[in-house]
């Protein structure tokens, strides 16, 4: 059973309808029996970061999802909240991985922010939630803060210059982009976080 966090940011729509394309059985939940029970749990969103954090220590699902053992897939601000700290909202986040979230700022060549479109992505660690096979593929991105290149980047998108597209330690993954909106390359994505 795929096990969906509920919380107070959005997307989740889009998720389960790349769920139900997929033909996976899958519970909405934040329930936390439910979500340590699961085989695979996804952690998507689109929301403002400090808002996001105080509803998830509000209800304690920041302490759920930190010590949770099962396979756990962060998605665009969930990649963001499983970090130490975001500087949106200057907000200290669940620390999962051991890097700060920063800003996108555009350079001398006048990047538009929000990122928002198609970009590839570069895969520097085989074992993380973008297979080698997706090397070079286009996702599908909307987001205006990103986290730098650190010792769990497990992929690079380079965009105002590079930064993590994906990440992974131990049993948590996690990417910037949206794999639920990014056609066929975001279905096989998803296929091998559910198949891990």
């Amino acid at each position: 059973m795929i096990a969906v966090v509920r919380y107070n940011a959005g997307n989740v729509f889009s998720v389960e309808c790349a769920l139900n394309r997929l033909g996976v059985e899958f519970v909405l939940t934040a329930d936390e029996k439910t979500l340590r029970s699961a085989d695979k749990v996804i952690f998507p969103g689109v929301g403002e970061a400090a808002a996001a954090m105080h509803h998830l220590r509000s209800t304690g699902l920041d302490r759920v999802l930190c010590n949770l053992t099962n396979p756990v897939l962060g998605i665009c601000i969930g990649q963001q909240l499983m970090c130490r700290h975001s500087e949106e909202g200057d907000v200290d986040c669940l620390g999962i991985f051991d890097a700060d979230v920063r800003r996108l700022v555009s350079t001398e060549h006048n990047f538009k922010i929000p990122h928002t479109g198609w970009d590839t992505v570069t895969v520097t660690a085989p074992d993380g939630p973008v297979p080698e096979m997706l090397d070079g593929q286009y996702f599908y991105y909307v987001h205006s803060y990103v986290v730098p290149v650190n010792s769990d980047t497990a992929a690079i998108t380079d965009y105002c210059g590079p930064w993590s597209a994906a990440m992974h330690r131990d049993n948590f993954y996690a990417v910037q982009f949206h794999p639920e909106k990014s056609g066929a390359a975001g279905t096989c994505l998803l296929s091998h976080f559910l198949n891990l």
